[in-house]
């Protein structure tokens, strides 16, 4: 029987490559697993999948009666529908642990490093002691350079680093800081894209204190890129709130040469802004220097100021 792989819904490069990279291991390991998808592809994961060589997973959103594994979250309002109707049978994460529970004992591991492929490179290497494919070690290496910012994340560790520096020298990449530019060129591609798809192009829903929050991000070379549609976006995200019943919708606009986030809101109350970052909204957004990370620099203050 087929064990299915899975990250997170509105995939980034990590929940796309780690499901690839994990299904991988697990072949190796005897399990039929299968990498799928809980979304489209955003331009910069589809120019990792095809440098390296690999075909875009099977889409598959159901997992009623399937036995399954989740990669780069653990989340219940990230994980596939139905997931308490199938047979959970392993978690691999670099989030805070999420509210998925299970009937009996499974292989959880998270640990607290910028990126499932460093936790992949761990598992491969010194746990299981299988050699990483080139071209897994190509996916994965691009992964830890996208969730890390090309490394100026607040999420980067000293083990993200070293994991790139090996990596590329398995993929046969010379520089992987250049590769990494290139890939955040992609990420930034906006011009023709739908506003809708460019909330959802790295989005996700937070259960904070009863209130559902949304929170997408799109990392940006600069933010001139997105100056003449600012009010589309806004727009969209008024729609998004309405239409999940949600108290807010947060956007990263975030600025990768700048290393700041200009964060647009739509919420029932605009002072949650400012007890979480100490700054109130002007207007529709507010500037937030030093900030690109979601995981790390969003949402732990957010969850503290719904419930203070």
């Amino acid at each position: 029987m087929a064990v299915y792989v899975f990250g997170h819904k509105s995939p980034d490069t990590d929940a796309i490559t780690a499901a690839i990279a994990w299904a991988e291991l697990q072949k190796m390991l005897g399990v039929d697993a299968v990498p799928c998808r809980q979304g489209d592809l955003n331009p910069e994961t589809k120019l990792v999948l095809e440098k390296f060589g690999f075909d875009v997973p099977e889409l598959r959103t159901d997992v009623t009666g399937e036995k399954y594994m989740l990669v780069d979250h653990s989340d219940i309002k990230q994980a596939p529908d139905n997931w308490d109707k199938g047979e959970l049978l392993a978690v691999v994460d670099h989030h805070k642990i999420g509210d998925i529970t299970t009937p009996s004992p499974i292989f959880f591991c998270a640990m607290p490093y910028g990126c499932t492929g460093t936790i992949l490179r761990i598992l491969y290497k010194d746990v299981f002691k299988k050699e990483i494919p080139a071209n897994i070690a190509g996916i994965m290496m691009s992964a830890i350079l996208s969730d890390t910012v090309l490394f100026k994340s607040a999420t980067c560790t000293p083990q993200d680093k070293e994991a790139v520096e090996d990596l590329a020298k398995i993929a046969g990449i010379d520089k992987p800081l250049d590769w990494g530019m290139e890939m955040a060129k992609a990420k930034s591609a906006v011009e023709g894209v739908a506003p809708r798809d460019l909330v959802f192009r790295d989005y996700k829903d937070f259960n904070m204190s009863g209130n559902n929050v949304g929170i997408g991000q799109l990392e940006l070379v600069s933010l001139d890129l997105v100056a003449n549609i600012r009010d589309d976006l806004y727009a969209e995200l008024e729609k998004v709130k309405a239409e999940g019943n949600r108290h807010s919708v947060f956007l990263m606009l975030t600025d990768i040469m700048q290393e700041a986030t200009d964060l647009m809101a739509v919420t029932d109350d605009p002072g949650i802004v400012e007890k979480a970052f100490g700054k109130k909204l002007e207007g529709k957004t507010v500037w937030l220097p030093g900030v690109l990370s979601r995981k790390k620099q969003m949402v732990p203050p957010l969850e503290k100021a719904f419930a203070a």
